[in-house]
């Protein structure tokens, strides 16, 4: 089960339009460096420049045989999230849509603004930033769900009931 605990504190402010960036609450350089550290260490996953994203993201993707996720657990090809530059320090990637809500809910992220245009699925999410060692726990725990997801480890959107 998918379930987070209350993100502390006031949402950070975010573009409205591509690209969407975090433009505050972005995360300090060791706050950064030790997310970005753990981010890429999952089974499978390659780190490469995300092919969506601004200069200097950082994909994860997966090699064919270990990417049996639905159309919707991934960005474009392979890509299933990316980590944006130092100065935003967010991250896009992909939720079944019942942990969307649950994201939303707590404080932890907003939609993808192109998700609301119907060019990309709802699944498409930005995760806020870490600002200290206990969000990191946290970022990477829904780090790791969209990583089941485009694994193909979790249920396809179009089976859940809401």
């Amino acid at each position: 089960m998918f379930e987070l605990t209350p993100r502390i504190g006031p949402r950070p402010d975010t573009t409205d339009c591509a690209p969407h960036e975090q433009v505050s609450q972005n995360p300090d350089v060791t706050t950064y460096q030790r997310f970005k550290e753990r981010a890429f260490d999952f089974s499978f996953v390659e780190r490469r420049p995300s092919i969506i994203s601004v200069p200097g993201a950082e994909a994860l993707w997966l090699p064919h045989d270990h990417a049996h996720g639905c159309r919707e657990s991934f960005m474009i090809g392979h890509e299933f999230a990316h980590v944006h530059p130092a100065y935003d320090g967010s991250m896009h990637l992909m939720l079944p849509i019942e942990c969307t809500i649950e994201l939303f809910a707590k404080g932890w992220g907003e939609p993808h603004p192109m998700a609301a245009t119907g060019l990309i699925p709802a699944t498409a999410v930005m995760v806020f930033a870490p600002r200290d060692e206990p969000e990191i726990e946290t970022v990477l725990q829904i780090l790791a769900t969209s990583y089941d997801f485009a694994r193909g480890k979790l249920i396809s959107p179009a089976s859940i009931q809401l």
